[in-house]
């Protein structure tokens, strides 16, 4: 017999409050599909490891530091 693993799923309250964006904004990234997310009859919800992998695929490195002798 297999077990499910159960997933945690968070609210869009609850998710701009941990990535710093207002709550306007994640409806809109949901409305245009930008983010990874459900909808449940009692709202929009978001699995916790896709949010994680949907914003290291967004992360950007920062530049490079160059040592220039004058």
């Amino acid at each position: 017999m297999t077990y499910l693993q159960v997933e945690t799923y968070i609210t869009v309250e609850q998710l701009s409050q941990v990535i710093q964006v207002s709550k306007r904004t994640i409806y809109e990234w949901t409305h245009i599909g930008f983010i990874p997310h459900y909808k449940f009859p009692k709202g929009i919800r978001f699995k916790i490891s896709e949010v994680e992998s949907w914003m290291k695929r967004r992360s950007k490195k920062g530049r490079l530091q160059f040592n220039i002798a004058i």
